[in-house]
């Protein structure tokens, strides 16, 4: 989700090229709408949307989902969150470190899934 429309499409061409299927969001107001009318492995979201703090918002609302997609914030300056483990660095000329990272959240995801799925059966 980002607000750049040249942003959002780039990184929605590079996502699909590299397999996965993508929705985009042009706010955070269409992207909350998005995550409560289906389900995501991943969401990811510009820092800054319409405000600030517009695409912190739509990470913590994608957190609060009952099927718990991964969550990252794209960022293409240096000086954002991109030490953060939850954050992606957009560098245009690594692709597949890119997609790399995409696969590695959504690798965590299920793990974590598995995990919650064995806990309630072993509580049964």
């Amino acid at each position: 989700m980002d607000d750049n429309p040249a942003s959002r499409l780039t990184l929605q061409t590079v996502l699909e090229a590299g397999g996965y299927r993508v929705d985009s969001a042009a706010s955070a107001a269409e992207a909350v709408e998005k995550l409560e009318d289906s389900e995501y492995e991943l969401v990811l979201s510009g820092l800054e949307m319409e405000s600030p703090e517009a695409g912190l918002k739509v990470i913590a609302h994608a957190r609060m989902m009952e099927y718990k997609p991964a969550t990252a914030l794209v960022t293409a300056y240096h000086n954002g969150p991109a030490g953060n483990k939850n954050s992606i660095l957009i560098q245009p000329q690594d692709v597949p470190g890119l997609l790399g990272k995409i696969a590695e959240l959504i690798g965590v995801r299920a793990s974590r899934a598995i995990n919650r799925e064995v806990r309630l059966a072993s509580q049964s």
